[in-house]
C-alpha cells in the first residue's frame, strides 16, 4: 500500500528521548549478519549525521530564537537516534573491515538510485561515482588481505563482485570539474531530490569517516591509502552535493531531510531480515513523522508554503539493497574511460585534468596503485571476487 508520512501522527516530540538503558543497543554479529543489514546501518548513519549538520548549519543562519530552539529539540533526538544506529556497529570489527562495508554500502547504494534515476543528467552523475567506488572497494580489499590476512568476501559474501573499476589514481581532477548543474527546484521529479540528498549524506559519511581513521592505522601503505581515497570522497560529495538545487529555501531544505529520513526508515523497515534492527527503524520513522510533522509547520508559518508543493504526495518504491552486479559490469565496460570537464563528461583526457594528475602523482605511484602491486608481490596475484565471469575489459582481467 501507498505510505504518505504527511498523512501520518508520530510519537510525540516530548515522548521521544531515550534514557541510556535504552540507548545501549547491542550491537549486530559481524559473522552472522545480513551483509545488507550492516549496509543500511551505515547508509542511515550517514542520513542522520546529515540531518544533524544541517539543523546546525540552519540554526547558525536563523535570527529566530524561537526556530532555533525547536530546532534543537529535533536536532538532539536525531542526536540520539544518530547514537543508536551507529552503535549497532559491532566494536570487534576492525576499522578496515568497516571500511570495506562502507564501500560496499557505496557501490550497491549509488548503483540501484542510478537504475531509479528519472533525470538523464542525474544518473549520468551516479553512473560516474558508482564506478570509482567500485574501484576503492577492490583496493581496500587488496590491503585488508595484505594487513589482516582475510578476504573481503567475509564480508561483502557474494552480493556484490570485488575487482577493478575506473583505476582510483585517475579520480584525482581538477576541482572547478567536480561542479556539476543543479537540477531545478521548481520542476524536478520528488524522487530525485530523495536520491540526491541520499547520496550525498552516505557520501559525506565516508569523507568524515576515512578523515578521521586514516591516521589511526600504523601501517604507512594503509595511512597512504586512506589519504589518497579521502580526498577522492572529497570530490565525490562536491559532485553530488552540487546537484542540488541551491535556490530551495532553508525551510524547503528543511522538509526535504525529514521527508527522506521518512523514506528511508520506512524502506529499511520494509526489507530488514534482521527483527531486532527492524524494530529501531519502525521505531525511528515513528519519531521522524513528527519531526516531518513540525518542519512541515515551520514551512508553512515561515516560507508561506504549503510542503505538498514541493514533497512527493506518497512514498516512492522503497530503497532497495540488492545485488547490481550486472548493471555495474555494464557500466564497467562502457563508461570506465570518462572523466569531467567543466560540468559534463568527456573521454579525452583534457589539460586540467593532465595537469592535476601531474601536480598530485608526479612520477611515483599512486597509493592506490602500490598497494595491488605489493599485494601481488605477497600472494602472487592481486585481491578479486568475480563471482559473473572475467572481467569485463580485457585490459583489466586477472594476469
Amino acid at each position: 500500500m501507498a505510505f504518505n508520512p504527511l498523512e501520518q501522527r508520530g510519537i510525540p516530540l516530548d515522548r521521544q528521548r531515550r534514557n541510556w538503558r535504552e540507548l545501549s543497543v547491542m550491537p549486530i554479529d559481524p559473522d552472522r549478519c545480513d551483509p545488507y543489514t550492516r549496509c543500511r546501518i551505515i547508509t542511515m548513519n550517514g542520513i542522520e549525521v546529515e540531518a544533524i549538520l544541517f539543523s546546525h548549519q540552519f540554526a547558525r543562519h536563523c535570527p529566530d530564537l524561537d526556530v532555533k530552539r525547536r530546532l534543537a529539540e529535533v536536532r538532539y533526538i536525531e542526536a540520539q537516534q544518530q547514537k543508536a544506529v551507529n552503535w549497532l556497529l559491532p566494536g570487534v570489527s576492525s576499522v578496515l573491515e568497516t571500511t570495506i562495508a562502507y564501500e560496499q554500502v557505496a557501490v550497491d547504494l549509488t548503483a540501484w538510485v542510478a537504475r531509479m534515476e528519472p533525470d538523464p543528467y542525474l544518473k549520468q552523475a551516479y553512473q560516474f561515482g558508482v564506478l570509482e567506488d567500485f574501484d576503492h572497494l577492490y583496493r581496500y580489499a587488496n590491503l585488508y588481505e595484505m594487513i589482516e590476512h582475510r578476504k573481503a568476501e567475509e564480508i561483502v559474501d557474494q552480493l556484490t563482485e570485488v575487482m577493478p573499476g575506473r583505476p582510483t589514481q585517475l579520480h584525482h581532477r581538477d576541482p572547478m570539474d567536480n561542479v556539476r548543474d543543479p537540477y531545478d527546484r521548481q520542476t524536478a521529479n520528488p524522487l530525485s531530490k530523495l536520491h540526491a540528498l541520499t547520496i550525498m549524506s552516505a557520501e559525506q559519511q565516508t569523507m568524515n569517516f576515512y578523515m578521521n581513521v586514516g591516521p589511526t592505522y600504523m601501517e604507512p601503505i594503509a595511512r597512504d591509502l586512506y589519504q589518497e581515497i579521502g580526498l577522492i570522497e572529497e570530490e565525490h560529495v562536491t559532485h553530488y552535493e552540487s546537484l542540488v538545487d541551491p535556490g530551495e529555501t532553508w525551510w524547503e531544505q528543511l522538509v526535504h531531510h525529514e521527508y527522506n529520513e521518512c523514506y528511508l526508515y520506512h524502506s529499511f523497515m520494509e526489507q530488514e531480515s534482521d527483527q531486532r534492527v527492524k524494530r529501531i527503524w519502525e521505531l525511528h520513522l515513528n519519531m521522524e513523522l513528527e519531526h516531518l510533522r513540525i518542519a512541515c509547520d515551520l514551512m508553512r508559518r515561515h516560507d508561506g508554503r504549503d510542503p505538498e508543493e514541493v514533497l512527493a504526495p506518497e512514498l516512492p518504491n522503497v530503497l532497495t539493497f540488492e545485488p547490481n552486479k550486472q548493471y555495474l559490469r555494464e557500466l564497467i565496460a562502457d563508461q570506465l574511460d570518462l572523466t569531467t570537464l567543466g560540468t559534463g563528461y568527456v573521454r579525452e583526457a583534457h589539460e586540467r585534468f593532465e595537469r592535476m594528475q601531474q601536480q598530485l602523482n608526479g612520477d611515483a605511484k599512486a597509493p592506490s596503485e602500490e598497494v595491488v602491486d605489493r599485494h601481488r608481490e605477497m600472494f602472487g596475484r592481486d585481491y578479486r571476487l568475480e563471482t559473473e565471469g572475467e572481467h569485463p575489459v580485457p585490459a583489466l582481467r586477472q594476469r
